[in-house]
């Protein structure tokens, strides 16, 4: 499965330095080893809004669509 992000998203992970530890995750998501980056689902359900681990400190959070999984926002888990 592909990952798609939005500009804002790549732009927080190049303010962050987190290019590097998202690009593995990222790697480990499309492979499907959704297990190595802890996808899990949010609350509420309906939203179908899901979250997955870059880091200890950082997750994104996106949605599954037609054409992949798109990235939407980046956000610190602290």
């Amino acid at each position: 499965m592909k990952v798609y992000e939005t500009d804002t998203a790549v732009a927080y992970l190049k303010k962050r330095e987190l290019i590097k530890p998202y690009l593995k995750a990222k790697q480990y998501f499309e492979q499907g080893h959704t297990r190595m980056v802890k996808l899990k689902l949010l609350q509420p359900n309906k939203n179908k809004e899901y979250q997955f681990r870059i880091n200890d400190k950082y997750r994104a959070r996106g949605f599954y669509k037609e054409n992949g999984f798109l990235v939407t926002e980046i956000s610190d888990h602290q």
